[in-house]
């Protein structure tokens, strides 16, 4: 009898994070032809401090140039204003801030889940609810996870667990290292839009690192603790 192969995994798609936005009418100009350019999935809105009235001002500016292209709307927090300005989910730092989003998200909008320094806190944004976690992303003073930890996280998580994995590159080696590891998407924010070439050619580029990530999943290996639980590494 033939040993059983595994399926081989989706391709992941992008996730791509804006600047941080106060006047959104030069970053609607721009997204009109990222989103043309590549398969982006969800565009992350990072919006500079204001009052409610401006946020959603800006949120509503852009929320049709991005669902037009096909992508969901996520705010950076904010899952206050989801509903209020047509936004398609939140998503949330921590687990604290998770669980009180989640009431106000589920079941019709999405609700993801960042800012899990251990597993643990990664299997319980999952217990909770989240519709994705993501790891690797920089903490407040700017320090993040190294590559390899990261990957090992994606790897432990695509294994055991059913809901998506999110892996932040920062880097296209990166972008290429996590889907070989077995992201379902790739997060990709500064590294797109501050490229000297600009945003559409670095977006291209992304996406064929994950293309070539992805054709050698194959050749990464579940590290070895990777059935562990609990734990800070990754």
């Amino acid at each position: 009898m033939s040993p059983k192969v595994a399926p081989s995994r989706p391709l992941p798609r992008i996730y791509l994070a804006t600047p941080v936005v106060v006047d959104p009418s030069p970053v609607a100009a721009r997204l009109a032809a990222l989103l043309a350019a590549a398969d982006v999935a969800a565009v992350l809105l990072r919006l500079s401090p204001s009052d409610p009235r401006a946020l959603i001002s800006r949120i509503k500016a852009l929320a049709p140039v991005i669902q037009a292209g096909g992508a969901a709307l996520l705010l950076e927090g904010h899952a206050d204003l989801v509903a209020r300005s047509g936004a398609d989910g939140a998503h949330l730092t921590g687990i604290a801030a998770l669980q009180e989003a989640l009431p106000t998200l589920k079941p019709d909008r999405i609700a993801g889940a960042g800012g899990l320094s251990t597993r643990h806190d990664s299997m319980i944004a999952g217990e909770a609810g989240a519709d994705y976690v993501l790891f690797g992303e920089p903490d407040k003073a700017g320090e993040r996870p190294s590559s390899d930890a990261i990957a090992d996280r994606l790897a432990w998580w695509a294994e055991l667990f059913e809901p998506p994995c999110v892996g932040y590159a920062a880097s296209l080696d990166e972008a290429r290292t996590f889907a070989a590891s077995g992201a379902d998407f790739i997060l990709a924010g500064d590294l797109v839009w501050n490229d000297p070439r600009g945003a559409e050619s670095a977006l291209i580029d992304v996406a064929q690192a994950i293309r070539h990530g992805h054709g050698s999943q194959g050749d990464r290996a579940m590290p070895a603790n990777a059935a562990g639980q609990g734990g800070d590494a990754g």
